[in-house]
């Protein structure tokens, strides 16, 4: 395998280590968007059963035993507690936009390294090629074994950024969906909060 890789050329280690960091951001990405990390069900309908009987104490108390990126958001928002609604409002949508950050840390990157990968496979080609049309040049008689080192060059680096590419387009579209589907409820849980403080400010 270490031969095989050894005739892509130069452009082998950047997609090798590119293939390196996108398993490692995957691999992270996952562990830190757990469902249970991000918004733990039931801590939420503990902390809303607790809101709407008015026991901010025990809300408060409740928050303080998670780290999750909502109970975050919703500590922010009992503390607004007796404020106006759009006090309160403010307070939940300011950071809830930083845990949202949080959570897209690094997704991109991914989509990144797809097209870095697919960049450098086709440099790759394109310097087998060179290699390919410079042996062609200085031989009046082509034999067909001097060409074989550019042939490899060019082949295997394609393979190689492709292979690297598109699982990480994959991965990219995995995680940014399973953002989005967070970020969603994270804001429907927020709304939902929000509307619990107000209604106990009233009663």
């Amino acid at each position: 395998m270490i031969e095989f890789f050894g005739k892509g050329g130069i452009f082998i280690a950047p997609i090798l280590f590119c293939s390196v960091i996108a398993v490692a951001i995957f691999v992270e990405r996952l562990l830190s968007l757990r469902r249970k990390r991000v918004v733990p069900a039931a801590l939420v309908r503990k902390l809303e059963e607790v809101v709407a009987n008015g026991d901010l104490l025990a809300a408060k108390e409740l928050l303080g035993q998670s780290r999750a990126a909502i109970v975050r958001v919703l500590a922010v928002g009992l503390r607004a507690a007796g404020q106006p609604r759009d006090i309160i409002k403010d307070h939940l949508e300011e950071v809830g936009r930083q845990e949202v950050a949080g959570l897209e840390r690094f997704v991109d990157t991914l989509g990144t390294i797809a097209g870095v990968s697919t960049l450098l496979g086709l440099l790759g080609t394109i310097s087998g090629m060179i290699e390919i049309f410079a042996v062609i040049s200085t031989q009046t008689t082509v034999d067909p074994g001097t060409l074989a080192g550019g042939i490899s060059e060019a082949l295997i680096t394609t393979m190689a950024g492709l292979s690297v590419a598109i699982p990480a387009i994959v991965m990219h579209r995995y995680l940014l969906n399973r953002t989005n589907g967070l970020t969603l409820e994270m804001e429907r849980l927020s709304t939902r909060f929000m509307d619990l403080l107000c209604d106990g400010v009233k009663d």
